[in-house]
């Protein structure tokens, strides 16, 4: 069984993954992997649409393994309708990691290991209503919410082994 974890960037989908002891498969890195370079790179030299067929088609290769395993999606994972569809498939093991606007945006802000393009190019405003917007479409597809505000990675790594 895939257990999926959803949520906005930063709200720690792979660093809880990281305390979890089953098979993790981050989809960012594979990504990364497959075209060779940083997806805000494959970004702006093939554009949103291929990045997104290319993020399709992981999540369906790594729905097809066998054994539980732990599953980190992007940020953005949900944006495409198809991605959506392929997570509907996966109902009962779709995980929300939550974290209120505040304490996501304090977290990328200090992070000085992944330099977010979403966030430095956007206002906080302008960012905050990305946020919003994905948000929802998180929480229509999760089966469990947890919100990460207030508990360590180890907390939230607990309670989804419960699962």
């Amino acid at each position: 069984m895939a257990v999926i974890l959803l949520g906005f960037m930063g709200a720690g989908k792979t660093t809880v993954s990281q305390h979890i002891d089953r098979p993790f498969y981050d989809m960012d890195t594979i990504i990364e992997e497959k075209i060779g370079m940083s997806i805000s790179d494959f970004f702006a030299k093939e554009g949103e649409a291929a990045f997104r067929k290319l993020e399709s088609q992981t999540l369906e290769e790594l729905l097809q393994l066998e054994g539980d395993y732990i599953i980190s999606t992007g940020g953005g994972v949900v944006l495409s309708e198809k991605n959506r569809d392929l997570l509907r498939q996966n109902r009962k093991d779709n995980v929300l990691l939550a974290a209120s606007f505040e304490v996501l945006y304090e977290r990328i802000k200090q992070d000085r290991i992944f330099q977010r393009p979403l966030f430095l190019n956007n206002s906080k405003e302008d960012f905050h209503g990305i946020y919003e917007r994905r948000m929802m479409l998180y929480e229509g597809l999760s089966d469990v919410i947890i919100n990460t505000d207030h508990r360590t990675p180890e907390e939230v790594a607990r309670i989804i082994r419960c699962i």
